[in-house]
């Protein structure tokens, strides 16, 4: 049996939201945009969002109207997907590299501690694997430290810290709508704040530099970030299925904690506890990882690791880290196993995956 590692949860449905863009004749960002933009700013409770063509961009446009200098540094998890540190390097910035946590991999505040230097201006929170960081400690730290808070909320839309939506508690937050998201357009991003200030720059930065496409009169510098009413037409689809995507997925996640979670030698990723629970992936812990991944793959079951350490990164060489002895991030990376975790998932194919793992140990 072949089980991939993710599928796109789109179909019909979605073709017949495409179709009506052309029915429509309009297929650049327009009506179908506003709908959507309408749809999650009431979702997330932001005042106002823009849309970018990917999360990385996102991230970049977050930045830049926020204010970021060249040499600005931003504190950044080691644990992260290498876009939270890219964008920094984009916008002009140098990121700063600190530990997580051991439960769930969110940052380390006392590890972050230790990297602020006077070019610190800003920390970027990583709301990882479908949970919360700990935002109350986190904003108590920005505060007291004098530092912008940038949310990369790439994989928590529908997420909630203590009721409040991720990506709403700094001064930017940030979402990505890639195939392998809660909710996808295929590529695409999403800015959001409540500050009237960063909205009215990112218009500008994303629309060269102009509020009104039809002008030729631009009177600021800008690019193009704008998506397409094809896209928009996918994310409208997709966001209609949220509460069953959300169901699914938990449902999975259950399947696996129950067959996997007894095992002495299979820790599991552990939710923040004040924040709900919408699994991006299913990630384990073994010092048998090497058995494990080798059984899953003979039997056709496509694994991932976790993310390898930003510090490590060959193109980051150089850059600032907090210096211990020991990394939690290096211990997930060496000891981590995403397993397939995608809302078509049969219990046929979850049964076949725990299987294959228990009978390899």
């Amino acid at each position: 049996m072949k089980v991939p590692q993710f599928m796109p949860f789109v179909g019909p449905d979605e073709y017949l939201q495409i179709k009506d863009c052309f029915d429509q004749n309009w297929i650049t960002e327009g009506p179908k945009s506003k709908k959507f933009m309408d749809e999650l700013l009431d979702l997330i409770g932001a005042k106002y969002g823009v849309f970018a063509p990917n999360g990385t961009l996102a991230i970049y446009l977050a930045l830049v109207a926020s204010g970021i200098q060249p040499g600005d540094e931003v504190v950044v998890p080691d644990f992260t997907f290498f876009a939270s540190a890219s964008a920094v390097i984009m916008a002009g910035g140098t990121p700063v590299f600190c530990d997580v946590n051991p439960d769930n991999f969110q940052i380390d505040l006392e590890s972050a501690e230790k990297i602020l230097s006077k070019r610190t201006k800003f920390i970027m929170p990583v709301h990882i694997y479908g949970t919360c960081c700990d935002m109350d400690s986190l904003i108590d730290f920005a505060q007291r430290n004098s530092l912008q808070i940038i949310e990369d909320a790439a994989q928590a839309i529908g997420v909630r810290f203590k009721n409040q939506h991720a990506g709403t508690f700094g001064s930017v937050g940030t979402f990505s709508f890639f195939a392998d998201k809660t909710i996808t357009t295929g590529e695409g991003g999403m800015v959001v704040t409540n500050c009237p200030t960063i909205y009215e720059s990112l218009r500008y930065l994303r629309n060269q530099g102009r509020i009104d496409r039809g002008s030729f009169i631009h009177p600021q510098i800008g690019y193009n970030f704008r998506i397409t009413d094809i896209q928009a037409a996918i994310g409208l689809q997709q966001l209609s299925k949220l509460e069953e995507i959300k169901s699914k997925k938990k449902a999975i996640w259950d399947y696996y904690y129950k067959e996997l979670s007894e095992i002495d030698s299979i820790s599991f990723f552990k939710p923040n506890s004040a924040a709900n629970f919408i699994p991006f992936r299913v990630g384990i812990l073994s010092e048998l990882k090497p058995v494990i991944d080798k059984a899953l793959n003979a039997a056709g079951v496509e694994t991932r690791s976790f993310f390898y350490p930003m510090r490590k990164q060959p193109c980051f060489d150089g850059l600032r880290h907090d210096i211990r002895d020991k990394y939690i991030s290096d211990y997930a990376y060496d000891h981590g196993i995403c397993l397939p975790t995608f809302v078509s998932m049969t219990e046929e194919q979850l049964h076949y995956v725990c299987t294959t793992i228990k009978n390899s140990l």
